[in-house]
């Protein structure tokens, strides 16, 4: 098992040293539809309920997981990553522990693994079992998807770059903007703590 960890952190290594996983600036993740819908009032509704809120997927486990994971939780950091790419794999460790240690204040992490499809898009159990590997080795201990139809349309066609990350709220509507790029344990914990503020006050307000 950690000699296949470890091949993958190689591979990883060597992709980004070629640029594979990263662009230069962070994608404009919005509530928006992909340009192929073909209904806009669907269009319309679907980002009304925000960028997560409506969707089915299947988790490493196998486990069908839709948009109630994010009900308990005032703040969800939704971490697209990749197996092949470095910087996930560096920072996964830290969010593991972030995810512990802010788990009794309404805040998860919830991790999308997004090189686990084969070329006409079914699953590569090689590729989900890297990926639990992976998971277990570094102490990501979060919930992680795999893609589908409905998280390609609502949020994946926006990725272009590993790892990118975003903050929903209990319905999994976006706050604020997305992050590209890996960051450390002491400025994820920043924005945690920034995000979780902006939801007490809501919630307050309410």
């Amino acid at each position: 098992m950690k000699q296949r960890f470890l091949a993958a952190l190689l591979a990883a290594v060597l992709l980004l040293a070629l640029g594979a996983c990263s662009g230069q600036e962070a994608p404009p993740v919005s509530s928006d539809p992909p340009p192929s819908s073909e209904s806009q009032g669907e269009g319309e509704q679907e980002a009304a309920l925000g960028i997560l809120s409506q969707f089915t997927a299947t988790d490493l486990a196998g486990n069908e997981v839709t948009q109630s994971i994010f009900e308990d939780h005032p703040v969800t950091m939704v971490n697209v990553w990749a197996t092949f790419c470095g910087p996930c794999l560096g920072e996964m460790p830290e969010l593991g522990e972030l995810h512990k240690e802010y788990e009794d204040q309404g805040f998860q992490i919830v991790g999308i693994v997004t090189d686990t499809l084969t070329w006409d898009g079914a699953i590569s159990q090689s590729h989900v079992e890297l990926a639990q590997e992976i998971v277990e080795e570094t102490g990501a201990e979060y919930t992680h998807l795999l893609p589908s139809d409905d998280l390609t349309a609502c949020l994946l066609w926006q990725i272009n770059s590993v790892p990118t990350t975003i903050f929903v709220d209990e319905t999994g509507a976006l706050i604020g903007k997305g992050y590209l790029g890996a960051r450390d344990k002491k400025a994820w914990k920043e924005i945690i703590e920034e995000k979780l503020a902006e939801a007490a006050g809501e919630e307050a307000a309410s």
